[in-house]
């Protein structure tokens, strides 16, 4: 079941509910006229713009509003769709085989409602897998499986790296930066984030107002090539959020607060702000009261306002609200963080189960659970990444298809490799890709395919069944991989260690399995800090007993670095700032008790 409450937009979708231009507070989100029944199936992921909301749901369907129709549109495409991300007038969808399929103004001339695969007009073939897609207000952003980030689309703000006076393509997309870990961009922003994988943040395209976070810029406001941000937060990017106006990183935000998008802090000297059209050309931290005790569990931008959800359960906003974008009860715009009132939520047990998706004058607050399935996503598209293939097979034509070693011996019937490469070489490049995807999660995706592999696999299992033997053999001496520190030694399931830390993840699957239990030393570490990663790896919680020093937060920020390791809601540095506050907030209160009860004993 789905639980999506929806933050109105005066001029929403007509297809979504009746009277809804008179709604100012969160309301229950109703799909209409959809026989399927899709309501019934759990919501993935929601990316919306002005014109257009996609929800994305969990079996790999996607239904489409558009803005004034009365009918929802299915999404055309063969493959399950992985993500969908919307633009202005573009939109993209990333399938499980690492295809992207996009529409669009600057997209195909001769059809702009019509999806064409972009990720196959990649010139170098060898680098068409793609890992993540990123719709901005009029270009696209592609991330490969080698790391490599592309754009394609306009470029009149120099939103694809280039100075727009000399570089005028727009229907094939163009490399704009190598060993790109993360892109952040949407929500109709006209600019893009490059996020490397050494921590290094890159910015360029519309910086009239500082949205980037620079104050390097030409006088029509463009930033025409890639640039180095150096006033960022301290600690590891996790995620950004874009707007048309502003940018968040985490509860710091820069650009134009002529909407409020910012966040003004509450101890900010009103006199000293007289100019509501002030930019921020750097990222300010935001401060509020709210944030005390707690922290973050999702974030979102719209346009001209901002969505924060925390652990307490608590819905923050600020920013623009003449469309009641914000869900306060009014169109009163919000200078600074305010609390929303939500109703009951369904599934309140666990708030890090709830996400947000802000929009352009429309917000969502939707119930999607993580469950062992997330597993195979991850997984599989690990596979296509160039670290973690060790065996290639070649295409009809010559392409390349990387797969992973372990995965065909368990998947595949004893010494069916070279059976497998003599199919493979009379397929296409995207036949070949659904043959491994077949392979991989042993799901049909194309019946006649699979009547020609089905004698080579072995189809016994699930996914999830195979997963566990791959890395949890039975052998009790093989399954756990063992930590040791000074005269000590911790056993860990090597499955945990894989979806918590990318170094055992490319250790487990880049190395053969006579050295996959090597023995690591931990001795640097003290035995607070390694008792705080082993409860964190497991549970994403600290112990209560355990007191937080300034020494240890330094040590762990190291650990995490070391260890690389993945860092989910709750964030740890984030859980380890606001014990270490709690705890010294409680010493101050127990010393004020104590003088207290010393006077007492001094009067008498």
């Amino acid at each position: 079941m789905n639980e999506i409450l929806f933050f109105p937009h005066k001029t929403a979708h007509a297809g979504i509910i009746i009277g809804i231009e008179k709604t100012t507070k969160p309301i229950q989100f109703k799909f209409e006229n959809e026989n399927e029944n899709e309501n019934e199936k759990q919501i993935k992921q929601i990316s919306s713009s002005y014109f257009s909301t996609i929800f994305l749901f969990k079996n790999g369907k996607a239904i489409e509003y558009l803005q004034y129709s009365n009918n929802p549109s299915k999404i055309q495409i063969e493959e399950n769709i992985q993500k969908v991300t919307v633009g202005n007038r573009n939109e993209a969808i990333l399938t499980k085989e690492g295809n992207v399929f996009a529409k669009g103004d600057y997209i195909n001339s001769r059809n702009k409602n019509e999806f064409i695969n972009i990720s196959s007009l990649i010139e170098d073939k060898n680098d068409r897998i793609i890992q993540d897609v990123v719709c901005g207000r009029y270009s696209i952003y592609l991330l490969t499986s080698n790391q490599n980030a592309y754009g394609i689309g306009d470029n009149e703000y120099g939103q694809l790296g280039f100075d727009s006076n000399i570089f005028k393509e727009r229907r094939k997309p163009i490399l704009m930066m190598k060993n790109v870990s993360k892109i952040f961009s949407g929500n109709d922003s006209i600019h893009v984030f490059l996020l490397n994988s050494n921590q290094e943040l890159f910015g360029c395209g519309w910086n009239y107002f500082g949205q980037i976070g620079l104050k390097e810029t030409t006088t029509e406001g463009i930033l025409n090539k890639l640039t180095k941000i150096q006033n960022i937060p301290k600690g590891e990017i996790i995620d950004i959020k874009t707007g048309y106006w502003h940018s968040v990183i985490k509860l710091y935000s820069c650009g134009n607060s002529l909407y409020n998008g910012l966040g003004k802090n509450e101890n900010e000297n009103e006199n000293e702000n007289e100019n509501e059209n002030e930019n921020t050309y750097e990222f300010t931290e935001i401060k509020s009261s709210l944030f005390e005790n707690d922290y973050i569990i999702d974030f979102s931008c719209g346009s001209t306002h901002t969505l924060i959800l925390t652990s307490n359960s608590k819905m923050i906003a600020f920013g623009w609200n003449l469309r009641s974008e914000l869900g306060t009860g009014d169109r009163e715009d919000q200078s600074i963080p305010i609390q929303i009132e939500l109703p009951k939520l369904r599934f309140n047990e666990n708030i890090s189960n709830y996400h947000i998706h802000c929009g352009y004058y429309k917000s969502f607050l939707y119930y999607s659970p993580h469950s062992f399935s997330n597993l195979e996503e991850d997984l599989i598209k690990l596979f296509g990444r160039k670290e973690f293939c060790n065996i290639s097979f070649k295409t009809e034509n010559g392409e390349i298809i990387k797969a992973h070693k372990l995965i065909l011996k368990y998947r595949l019937n004893q010494n069916q490799n070279e059976k497998l490469q003599e199919i493979i070489s009379k397929k296409s490049f995207k036949e070949s890709n659904q043959i491994f995807e077949m392979i991989y999660s042993n799901r049909i995706i194309n019946p006649k395919l699979y009547s020609e592999i089905k004698e080579i696999i072995n189809s016994n299992e699930k996914i999830e069944e195979t997963m566990k033997r791959i890395y949890l053999n039975e052998n009790e001496n093989e399954k756990d991989f063992i930590i040791e520190r000074k005269e000590k030694q911790y056993k860990f399931p090597k499955l945990i260690l894989i979806m918590r830390s990318e170094l055992y993840r490319g250790m487990f699957l880049s190395v053969t399995e006579d050295t996959s239990n090597k023995v690591t030393d931990y001795s640097e570490l003290s035995n607070k800090s390694f008792q705080i990663f082993e409860y964190w790896i497991y549970s994403n919680q600290i112990k209560d007993e355990i007191q937080i020093t300034q020494g240890i937060i330094n040590e762990i920020k190291i650990g995490i670095d070391y260890f690389q390791l993945n860092q989910t809601n709750p964030n740890l540095i984030d859980l380890l700032i606001n014990k270490f506050n709690n705890q010294n907030q409680n010493n101050k209160k127990e010393k004020i008790q104590i003088e207290k009860k010393k006077e007492k004993c001094l009067i008498f």
